[in-house]
């Protein structure tokens, strides 16, 4: 009892030391130096002139009542002194305990402010300050309050909201902080002028507010009303400075990014017609930090790293990397070092499908006078020309160059050449001239993926899938079904690709079954989006099980999810390199349709299949060709000859083309045999392993009757049934 009493007189002491300090600074108008760290502006106070006698004795009356320890009547005390009326001496006693520390004695006091009852003389003093600055006169309409009042009560919620904050109650802090916003918001609807709040704190004050209310907000895990609060910030004139404004967008742009939330288009009410307005976080994002660049650039604000990288993730996702390199190339030279310059728009331009692009600004930075031993774009280059065939070569040298360089210091690097140089070593095989120097080329590739294999203790997906491929190219199905096994064991099952690896190789050990299990489980673990290579190889599988109308069925189901894609994402919506287009997918399965109705003898079918493929591209290889087959299978053999002539025009390389040509020479009889000899030699300089290209060349052989050809031709059938065993429902790569 005795310790209760001593805490209770303790605390009327404190409260009188308080209110004695604030009635010496309000009733004689000295600044008292404990007050000046209080109040750090004395404009922020409402204060009406009165003689120093009466308030004087009004301070007595104050000092007896704070002997009590009750707030209420000190206040009601000071209102009647004449310095400040209820809400504003509220407001100045709740800075105070706010400013010493005492969050839930200075949230007491601003929850006794009625801000409801105070909220329309704020209008209205607020609406009148910005006639007065339109007109630059004065008016003798006096408003009900004066802007020191307005700022001081500002000030006051804005702290109420902080104290909230404080105390961990961030839904009702961020209601709090929005009242100021909703009050200057209505008062002033074409924004704050120039200057408003510059003789007191109002124009500080709200933008602290502006600032502040999106982080309330996210606290209060309300991204709608976060997102609403940005947007309220942005769009609205507040007169925030630059740095502000710039610190609003990028923190906004991460939300948008990063939160899960999928915002509502915004609503401009005061767009241009014809202007941009972002339909999707994505867009609203980029066109944010493509703002904060451009302000890079002007040299309005600081250059912030961070921006380029927010900027990348977001066009990566969007799919739009040729716009990310246009936004690099337009930063201002020194921003960025030369070096990082290059490789981000080498990865951008790589990203975009231009590959050449990328290998000559890699090609630059590696040059004898730049950095000729830069790892990151050396693997780069690798990467690049392994991919091309024509490249493989210089893709070699690049790994070895890697190689070179460390000599055993980074085993992580070190695996990840070592693979590069086996992937190029594999694309250089295929441009081989003999077959002696094709087999010492693939067995130096599958070397050098074994030796990465072996550094990363086969825990790299990347290693794993090339070891997989390699081997399965070269027909060693069980040890590719090993490693790709392996795989999807390791990745989870996450990657399409190491499941469709799985299906094929399945496939050329002819378990047709075993592989359409295997593409059912990836269906079951694949978005809607993803399903598209899954459910075209489903089909081939099927097909090759003679099952032909399920088939049909499964690519009309194929075909139902691309335009559902396509409807869904418009134009909008671009897809990275590594996956295929939907436009080019959707070619693919009319062409795979026309194929599965002509086997079935519908000609009509397959030629309506043909018009939607026309309509999708006109110039296509693999239409003329199934328009070839159709004119084949109904016995017109020069318009299919000329067919096959014009997917050879139109893609030089197209290997069934080739194929069907000569197929054709023979049947018409008008051709030497070195003629259909040549077309097929090409067919299998390009695909070697093509084993109907290899039957025909056995048919060609025999067809010549003579000793060394028959031999030739029992070697090239050999051949063609070797591979046609070990062939898969689709190719492999």
């Amino acid at each position: 009892m005795r310790s209760k009493n001593r805490i209770r007189k303790r605390q009327r002491v404190e409260i009188r030391r308080k209110f004695g300090k604030i009635m010496k600074c309000l009733c004689s108008g000295e600044q008292l130096g404990a007050v000046d760290e209080m109040f750090p502006s004395s404009d922020s106070l409402a204060i009406k002139d009165h003689s120093s006698s009466a308030a004087s004795s009004k301070a007595s009356e104050v000092g007896k009542k704070l002997d009590t320890g009750n707030i209420e009547e000190a206040e009601s005390s000071l209102r009647e002194s004449g310095c400040l009326n209820y809400e504003e001496a509220r407001a100045l006693l709740g800075r105070y305990e706010y400013q010493k520390g005492n969050v839930e004695a200075a949230l007491h006091v601003f929850e006794g402010i009625d801000i409801a009852a105070v909220t329309p003389k704020i209008k209205i003093t607020l609406s009148k300050r910005r006639e007065h600055h339109k007109r630059r006169s004065q008016s003798n309409a006096t408003p009900p309050m004066s802007i020191h009042a307005v700022s001081l009560l500002f000030e006051a919620i804005f702290l109420k909201a902080k104290s909230l904050q404080g105390l961990g109650r961030f839904k009702e802090a961020a209601q709090s902080c929005k009242v100021i916003l909703d009050i200057v918001e209505s008062s002033l609807p074409e924004g704050l002028p120039q200057n408003f709040g510059a003789d007191c704190k109002l124009q500080e004050t709200l933008n602290k507010a502006v600032e502040l209310l999106p982080e309330l907000w996210k606290l209060a895990d309300s991204p709608h009303e976060a997102i609403l609060s940005y947007r309220q910030a942005l769009l609205l004139n507040w007169n925030l400075d630059a740095i502000t404004t710039a610190k609003i967008q990028k923190e906004f742009a991460i939300f948008l990014l990063y939160s899960g939330d999928e915002a509502s288009p915004p609503n401009l009410r005061s767009q241009m017609d014809g202007s941009f307005v972002p339909r999707n976080n994505i867009e609203e994002a980029i066109l944010l930090l493509m703002i904060l660049l451009r302000k890079v650039s002007l040299k309005r604000i600081e250059w912030d790293p961070s921006i380029l990288d927010h900027l990348s993730f977001a066009l990566s996702v969007a799919g739009d990397l040729r716009a990310l390199a246009n936004q690099v190339e337009e930063l201002l030279p020194g921003i960025i070092h030369w070096k990082e310059r290059y490789h981000t728009l080498a990865l951008c331009y790589y990203g975009a499908g231009e590959d050449l692009v990328a290998l000559n600004l890699l090609r630059k930075l590696l040059s004898r006078s730049e950095d000729p031993n830069c790892v990151p774009a050396l693997l780069m280059a690798s990467k690049i020309c392994g991919e091309n065939p024509d490249l493989a070569e210089e893709g070699i040298s690049f790994a070895c160059r890697v190689l070179e360089s460390f000599g055993g210091g980074c085993n992580q690097l070190e695996s990840i050449a070592s693979c590069l140089l086996g992937v190029s070593l594999s694309a250089h095989s295929k441009s081989a001239v003999t077959d002696s120097e094709r087999v010492t080329r693939r067995s130096e590739a599958v070397q050098a993926l074994e030796t990465a294999g072996r550094m990363t203790r086969m825990s790299d997906p990347f290693i794993l899938y090339h070891l997989s491929l390699e081997n399965a190219e070269q027909r060693k199905l069980d040890t590719a079904l090993h490693y790709a096994k392996r795989l999807l064991k390791l990745e989870g099952g996450s990657n399409v690709k190491g499941w469709l690896l799985l299906a094929r190789i399945l496939s050329a050990q002819k378990r047709f079954m075993d592989a359409e299990t295997v593409i059912n489980a990836a269906l079951d673990q694949t978005g809607k989006w993803d399903q598209g290579e899954l459910l075209r190889t489903k089909a081939k599988l099927q097909i090759a099980q003679g099952q032909l109308k399920i088939a049909i069925e499964t690519y009309t189901q194929l075909l139902a999810v691309l335009h559902i894609q396509s409807k869904s994402f418009g134009s909008g919506k671009k897809l990275l390199k590594s996956s295929r287009t939907a436009k080019s997918l959707e070619l693919e399965v009319w062409h795979d349709l026309a194929s599965v109705y002509i086997s079935l003898s519908q000609w009509q079918d397959a030629e309506i299949c043909l018009s939607k493929s026309k309509a999708i591209c006109f110039y296509s290889a693999s239409r003329c060709y199934a328009t070839g087959v159709i004119y084949e299978a109904k016995g017109l053999y020069k318009e299919a000859l000329r067919a096959f002539g014009a997917a050879l025009d139109i893609d030089p390389t197209h290997v069934p083309s080739l194929i069907s040509t000569t197929v054709i020479l023979r049947q018409l009889g008008n051709q030497s045999y070195a003629v259909v000899r040549s077309f097929l030699m090409n067919a299998l300089q390009l695909d070697r392993m093509n084993h109907t290209a290899w039957y025909n060349l056995g048919l060609l052989y025999k067809a010549m009757s003579t000793a060394s050809s028959s031999v030739e031709a029992i070697e090239c059938f050999a051949a063609a049934a070797f591979l046609e065993e070990s062939a898969p429902v689709e190719p492999f790569r």
